[in-house]
Order: C-alpha cells, then structure tokens, then sequence
C-alpha cells in the first residue's frame, strides 16, 4: 500500500478521527495484571533506593542581603529624672501635723504641704520680748548710778573758793615778807642811833619787837598759804573722783547695749522660725513621695515631702567612659516601651537626643564584681514621655553613627574565618524536568512533585568571604563579597560546611 504524505495522513485522520480510546490502546501496552505488579515492585525499589542514599538536609535559619538605613549604637539602661524635683524639709525644730495629701495630689506654688506647732514658737517670741525689754530698762538706769550734775557744780565751786583762798593767802605771805624786810630796816636803824644816843632804848627794843612780829607774821601767812593750797587739792581731787564716777558707769552702758543687741538677734531668729511654721510648695506640680506622713517630733532639716513636675523628665544614661568618647551632644536615643523590642516595633519606641555628657566619671561595681568607671548621658525627651514617671528604668540605644542606602546583612551570619569575615551564601539548584512525551508522560505528571521534593528541593552553601564596616545591634553593613537580593544562613555551627544540602525553616511549609 502507498504510504501518503504526511499532510494528507492528517488531513486524512481530521476528516476520518478514530476514537481517543483506539488510540490510548495503541500508545499503551496492554500488560497482565502479574506484569503491573513487577513493574509496581520495580519503581517502588527505585525509590526507596533514592531515599536511602539521598543526603539528609541540614535545617538552617536565613536572611537577606538588602540595602536600607543601619544604625551604630550604644546600648545601655537608665532612669528617667524630674529635672528639677525639691525635697521639702521642715525649717525648724517641733511638733509634725499629720500631713493629709497623698502621693500623686496636684499642688500649686505657695500652698501648704504641712504644718508644725507654732505654739512652743511663739512662746519663744513673747519670753525674748520680755528680755529685750528688761535689758532696755536696765540700760535706761545706768544714768541712776551717775553723780548728780548739782554735785559736779558744787565740786567746781569749791574749787574756785579754794583757788580764791589760796590767791588771798598768797597776797598776805607778800604782804608779811615785805612788812618783814621793812621791820629788818627799822631794827637795824634803830639799834644805829641808839647807839649814837639819839633815840632812847626803849625805841629801839619796839623796834626789835616790831621785827619779831613780822617774822611769825610772815610764818603764819606762809602756813595759810600751803593749807589753801592744799585745800586747792583737795577740792581739785574731789571732782575728778566725781568725774570718774560720771564715766565708771559706761562699761554698764555696753554691757547692755551687746545685751540688747543679742537679744533682738535671737527674737528675729525666733521671729523667723515662728512664719515658717507653715510649710510651703516651692512650685506648682505633683506629690511625688510623702517621706513623713504621721505626726512627730521632727527636728530641723528632715526631710517631709517631695515635689515635682513628672511632665518634666529628663534621661539620666550611665555608659561606660570607652562608649562615652563616641557620644556626643544632639545624638538621638531611642527609647524602648514596655517589652517590645526597637528593632521589631521601631514606631513603638521613643526619641529623644543627648543634652550633656558630664565631664566626671565615676566607680561603679558591676554585677560581676567587677570595678568599672562610668559616665552619666543626660538626655531630653523629643516625644512626650506619657507612659513614663520619675525613676522609670528605661532600656536605651544611643545612635552614634547613622547613614542610608547601605548594603547589609543580619549581624548573625557572619563568622571568623582564616582571620576573615566570612558566610555561608545558599545556592539554589536548579528543578530538572521530566520528560512530557511517549509512555513516561502519565507517570511524570504523577511522580515530578514527588522526585522534586526528593532530589531537587534543597539548597547547596558556598562559602564566601566578606569585607565588613559598621555594624549595629542585628545587622553589620557589607563593602565587599556580597550582592543585594542573596541569601545568608544564620547562626551558622559545626555541622554546615561549603557544598552540604540545606533547607530553610521557611520552606517547611
């Protein structure tokens, strides 16, 4: 028989179709039923022989290498801090009102926090006001002890009547001196011419006479004269002795005066203490701890009550002094809330930026024991901190160095090797199709998602070495040895060695 040309046998077979059946019974072998069964066993052992010597895979942790922002940080705890909280202390010594706020209470600038007895107080006053007025009285009497000015003009009278004296007797002892030398004159003339006989004896024995009187005359003038003089003295001593006695009583006069001077010190000190009974707020904010609540005798400077404004809270950050040298004022902190993390719920945390890093440092002991010198960060909050109070613990990360667009991989998958970063990047082989033609066309349908999972779903690792720079807490970022868009195993141990098979825990799905 002619065989016909290709076209024709089509166009043939389109104008006269045969059954699907006819066709199926041609293209398949007709097999007994002892036949099937072999070939049964047959791929039944295949396949387990496939199982049996393929590789177990490794389960691996991935990720990614892809561009975005890295951060560097210092991590570290630390507290928040009212900016400016006052410890209320009592002002002086006494009694303690029982104090009726509680903690959390709104108070504003001037009003009363607590009270103590002004009674023992203003007992205190009136006893330094009676004092300061007897020492006054006292002052004002010391001109009682005083002489009399009657007595200073009659002590200056009798001087002047003894200096009078004393001129007249003076006068009389002139007097009797020349009467005297004028008696000596006679005497001596009358002894002369009675000598010659002119005059008779008896003349000049009046003579010798009137001489002799002269002489005790002038004795008694000169004895006159000294008690005047001394009376002169006497007078004289008389009224310095009152003068000394106008001036003994000034001593008196200071004595009071320092007295006076002590007293009234005491009295406004006493003054002062009595208006402070009344304890006031020194700003406008909120109770933030009553230090002595139940009445009791308190002495001066214990502390009663704290205030502040918890609105205004500030960051208080000890760090290490090495961190500390990376820090600088305006670096932005992020805060942590709660116990999300900042990497996993980034909007969840706060902002705030660095105001000062103190000059000082200082000796702390770690929970190890160990000495380590530290520096506190004081920061401002840049978010309102509502969820936070006074001495809240907070967990912080101090951005010291931020940049964008950087390649980067998760900190975990790197690992020291020949003194070199390197990771393990997976590769993925390649699925190898089964064929779609003649008699193994049923059977691949059936058994390709089978032999993929079986043979071509797992992952080969290569080993590769990377050039690393700034890190953060999770991610470090990659200069060179990776492209963006691979795949890096996590956490990598022991067991994963370059060419191994792995399989992702994402994929076990």
């Amino acid at each position: 028989m002619k065989q016909l040309p290709l076209q024709k046998q089509k166009e043939q077979q389109q104008i006269n179709p045969k059954p699907r059946s006819q066709l199926v019974k041609k293209r398949i072998p007709i097999l007994s039923r002892q036949q099937w069964i072999y070939v049964s066993l047959g791929l039944a052992t295949c396949v387990l022989v496939i199982l049996a010597l393929r590789p177990t895979p490794i389960l691996v942790d991935t990720g990614l290498v892809e561009r975005g922002t890295l951060q560097t940080t210092v991590n570290a705890e630390g507290k928040t801090r009212i900016k400016e909280d006052f410890v209320i202390s009592a002002p002086v010594n006494g009694r303690l009102d029982r104090i009726k706020l509680d903690e959390g209470d709104l108070i504003k600038k001037g009003s009363i926090v607590a009270r103590i007895d002004p009674l023992p107080l203003n007992s205190a006053v009136n006893e330094a006001l009676g004092k300061l007025a007897e020492a006054k009285s006292r002052r004002q009497g010391v001109a009682t002890l005083r002489p009399k000015s009657e007595q200073l003009a009659q002590a200056r009278s009798r001087i002047s009547a003894a200096r009078a004296n004393q001129l007249q007797t003076e006068a009389r002892v002139t007097q009797a001196k020349a009467a005297l030398e004028q008696a000596r004159h006679d005497t001596k003339r009358a002894k002369e011419l009675a000598a010659q006989g002119v005059i008779p004896s008896q003349t000049r024995e009046r003579a010798e006479l009137d001489l002799v009187t002269r002489e005790k005359n002038l004795e008694s003038a000169t004895l006159a004269a000294r008690a005047a003089t001394k009376e002169l003295e006497v007078a004289q001593a008389a009224l310095k002795v009152l003068q000394k006695e106008q001036r003994d009583p000034d001593y008196l006069l200071k004595v009071y005066d320092s007295q006076v001077a002590s007293i009234e010190a005491q009295l406004a000190k006493l003054q002062d203490d009595a208006s402070r009974t009344n304890i006031r707020s020194p700003i406008e904010g909120e109770v933030l701890r009553i230090l002595q609540k139940s009445s009791s005798f308190v002495s001066e400077g214990t502390p009663i009550v704290k205030v502040g404004d918890p609105k205004d809270l500030e960051l208080v950050i000890d760090v290490l002094s090495q961190d500390a040298l990376k820090i600088k004022p305006g670096n932005t902190i992020l805060i942590e809330q709660g116990n999300s993390d900042i990497k996993d719920s980034p909007t969840n945390s706060l902002k705030a930026k660095v105001r000062l890093v103190e000059p000082s440092a200082f000796t702390k002991v770690s929970a190890l024991g160990v000495e380590e010198q530290r520096v506190n960060v004081i920061g401002d909050f840049i978010d309102p901190p509502t969820n936070f109070g006074d001495a809240y613990r907070v967990d912080v990360q101090i951005v010291v160095w931020e940049s964008n667009n950087i390649l980067k991989v998760p900190l975990s998958s790197r690992f020291r090797c020949d003194r070199k970063w390197c990771v393990f990047v997976v590769r993925k082989s390649q699925i190898i199709k089964c064929p779609d033609v003649g008699f193994a066309q049923n059977i691949c349908k059936n058994a390709r998602r089978f032999i993929s999972w079986v043979s071509f779903k797992d992952a080969k690792v290569e080993r590769r070495f990377v050039e690393i720079g700034n890190r953060s807490n999770y991610e470090v970022e990659v200069r060179q040895g990776l492209s963006e868009g691979e795949v890096v195993i996590l956490h990598p141990n022991e067991k994963i060695e370059a060419g191994i098979a792995v399989k992702s825990h994402k994929n076990d799905s």
